[in-house]
């Protein structure tokens, strides 16, 4: 384990200081970054205007591929650059997984791990630069404390975290060894953070967590419960559920979903692989047979539903006869999107052992065509969607772009630029897609 240094804060050394953050990763991560900018905006130190060179860089980092690794440190690269003699500091999963690699990045003054991320503030000091980066991480087996937490940032919508750390252990996969085992908060503080949301004026809630659908563990509590509890918070109008695992997500969560208040008709569940052989190999949890009667229950109660599915391709043990399985079941899966990574060796991970490897050209091969029949999907279920009326939750752009917003069901929709339009629920109709096929153009009703 690496020693914790502890800093004496002294908040008059922040007055008037200024800082960026950067995000990479899961919702979750972002729900964490608006914490720690919270918490440096309470000391007195406000976020960095455009073109504003900052005091202080925070980059909150992924691992979930080695993809992911290497757009950390080009983020972190490029932020030292772009705030020459900023303090910086790293945190996220790339930064508990291989400390002393980011530490010895040039310009890198703290890394944290997953223990000490929310104590940023004890290791600031007096924003004094380092000649060499200093690692503080928990090992594994120390990480455990969890504390909810509900912020949005410079976002229209809000993200809540309910849950980390996955007891999962899944072949191909650090995040366990990252994020610990997991755990929750009590409901009750999490519904206490979703009415200050709501006092602050937030309409949207995204539920955020590493393993959400395993919610309860240390509480005694289940996610069903807290998907009920939050229902009954007022103010909040949406809820959307960010990632479930499709064998937690239960066919009582679904039908209370079709007939909630707030939560919307919009999943995203974790495939992963559609063949079950594959499936085998990751040590996931449940089989096809199991995944396609979740998404024929989703589309039995609530039709016009937004489906989004995780899929990993070139895994290990991944031959071509086992691809192509797979492509046809997720072609006849009535789903709307597809999140296509590339499989990447993950050191320390059960995955290695598998034999039969996949080269880079046919990981490519494989990604393109998911990536082909996701966009056909994609835009199916929204041009099944032009010429309908819809409610949209309008969200910030930069000025001179056009604003954008989501439906219920996640519909992508544009409006000419009006501020004035931020966080508003509003009535429109929708049209064609824009220019890049990416959105509906609306119109106000």
């Amino acid at each position: 384990m690496f020693q914790i240094k502890k800093y004496m804060i002294d908040t008059t050394v922040f007055q008037n200081k200024t800082a960026v953050y950067y995000t990479l990763g899961c919702k979750l991560n972002f729900s964490e970054t608006s914490t720690i900018g919270k918490l440096l905006k309470d000391a007195g130190i406000r976020t960095t205007r455009r073109g504003e060179k900052a005091d202080i860089c925070v980059v909150n980092t992924c691992s979930v591929t080695e993809v992911a690794d290497k757009k950390c440190r080009q983020a972190i690269h490029r932020l030292i650059k772009n705030h020459p003699g900023a303090f910086v500091v790293v945190t996220g999963c790339y930064a508990q997984l291989k400390p002393e690699q980011v530490a010895s990045i040039e310009g890198v003054d703290v890394v944290l791990g997953a223990e000490e991320k929310g104590r940023i503030m004890d290791f600031l000091g007096d924003l004094q630069k380092y000649e060499k980066g200093e690692a503080v991480t928990s090992e594994f087996k120390d990480i455990r404390s969890f504390a909810p937490s509900c912020s949005r940032g410079d976002r229209t919508r809000y993200f809540l975290k309910v849950q980390d750390g996955c007891d999962y252990f899944c072949s191909y996969c650090t995040i366990p060894f990252a994020r610990g085992r997991s755990r929750n908060g009590k409901i009750e503080d999490i519904v206490a953070q979703a009415s200050q949301a709501a006092a602050e004026g937030g309409k949207e809630i995204v539920i955020a967590g590493v393993n959400i659908g395993d919610f309860g563990k240390t509480t005694g509590e289940s996610f069903f419960d807290l998907v009920k509890a939050l229902d009954q918070v007022e103010g909040i109008d949406r809820y959307r559920i960010s990632s479930i695992e499709p064998n937690l997500l239960t066919d009582e969560i679904i039908e209370y979903v079709a007939q909630s208040r707030a939560f919307m008709p919009h999943f995203h569940i974790p495939l992963q692989s559609g063949c079950d052989e594959v499936l085998k190999l990751m040590r996931r949890r449940y089989d096809t047979a199991l995944f396609a009667h979740k998404i024929q229950k989703i589309k039995e109660v609530m039709p016009h539903a937004f489906i989004g599915v995780d899929v990993i391709v070139g895994t290990r043990g991944e031959t071509e006869d086992y691809f192509n399985q797979a492509y046809e079941f997720l072609k006849g899966l009535d789903v709307t999107q597809l999140h296509v990574f590339s499989y990447s060796e993950r050191p320390g991970t059960q995955a290695l052992k598998i034999d039969h490897v996949v080269s880079p050209d046919e990981k490519h091969r494989r990604s393109q065509l998911l990536l082909a029949l996701s966009d056909e999907k994609t835009r199916a279920f929204y041009a099944s969607h032009i010429g309908q009326e819809a409610v949209v939750l309008m969200e910030k752009s930069k000025a001179g772009t056009p604003m954008h917003g989501f439906t219920d069901n996640y519909v992508r929709v544009e409006l000419p630029y009006d501020l004035s339009l931020d966080n508003q629920l509003v009535h429109v109709r929708m049209g064609d897609f824009n220019e890049e096929g990416t959105a509906l153009m609306g119109t106000i009703v």
